[in-house]
């Protein structure tokens, strides 16, 4: 029997790796797959969506907040995977009075390399994960070291329309974006804007995340309306918010990001 502590600090027991793993979160699923054991992985959420190919088969057990208890129940897991924010607490409690339950609680890039390889040592993938963590640790340094902007821009990220809410501090998105060299307008986590206010904090780049809201092109006119002189673009939401493997592709996109804000910003100073 080993006993593993998850980062709200509750101890689950388990009497070995396990064989019959649900995870209810999209970002550790693909996770999962990426060390290797996604053989072992036997129920997912509708929003599970990577790897495309692999978790077809898989069955969904519903969404992030409104997962089925009871076809859960059925599938009789031996371990199940969540997240403090993604997933709704009472359904979590009930849970975890039938299996082991580990939670996830992501506010950083340091709190997501953390949960990598505690997620490696329940799935009997240690070594693997470690790798994982090194390599994304060392691009996310050599970023800190050589993709600095000329200037730390102002930068408002919408992640939901009707109401307008941003991703503020403490939350994942936001170190996100200070690693990019971008710093965040809001001081609050998720904060609800009505467009005056947008008006008012006058960001100088606003970024349109393509989820949880699915953001298009067309939305950047009306930001353009209230925010005339701003780089206003739709973005990756997932290189921005998913905290698992995914990371390592997120690098590539920032540096990509920071080089078009740039060049956006030289223009303009030339006009």
């Amino acid at each position: 029997m080993s006993i593993y502590t998850d980062q709200l600090n509750r101890k689950i027991e388990l009497k070995e790796f396990p064989k019959r793993i649900i995870s209810l979160v999209p970002s550790q699923t693909e996770l999962l797959f990426d060390l290797g054991v996604g053989d072992n992985v036997v129920g997912i959420t509708k929003y599970c969506i990577h790897p495309k190919e692999k978790i077809k088969k898989i069955t969904k057990v519903g969404g992030t907040k409104n997962f089925d208890i009871d076809k859960i129940i059925e599938l009789n897991p031996d371990l199940i995977i969540a997240n403090k924010e993604e997933n709704y607490k009472e359904g979590i409690e009930e849970l975890e009075q039938k299996f082991p339950v580990w939670i996830s609680d992501i506010i950083d890039l340091n709190s997501s390399f953390e949960m990598i390889d505690e997620i490696g040592k329940l799935v009997g993938k240690q070594k693997e994960a470690e790798n994982l963590v090194y390599k994304l640790n060392q691009d996310f340094n050599e970023l800190a070291k050589k993709g600095a902007l000329s200037e730390r821009y102002k930068v408002l990220y919408f992640i939901w329309k009707n109401p307008f809410m941003i991703a503020g501090k403490n939350t994942f998105i936001n170190d996100i974006l200070e690693r990019t060299s971008l710093e965040n307008k809001s001081k609050n986590r998720y904060p609800i804007l009505d467009e005056e206010k947008i008006k008012e904090w006058n960001p100088q780049i606003i970024l349109l995340s393509s989820e949880p809201y699915p953001f298009k092109e067309k939305d950047i006119q009306d930001f353009a309306q209230l925010v005339p002189n701003a780089y206003i673009r739709v973005v990756d939401g997932e290189l921005f918010s998913w905290y698992g493997s995914r990371l390592k592709y997120t690098i590539s996109y920032l540096k990509k990001l920071q080089k078009d804000i740039e060049l956006y910003f030289n223009k303009l100073k030339l006009n």
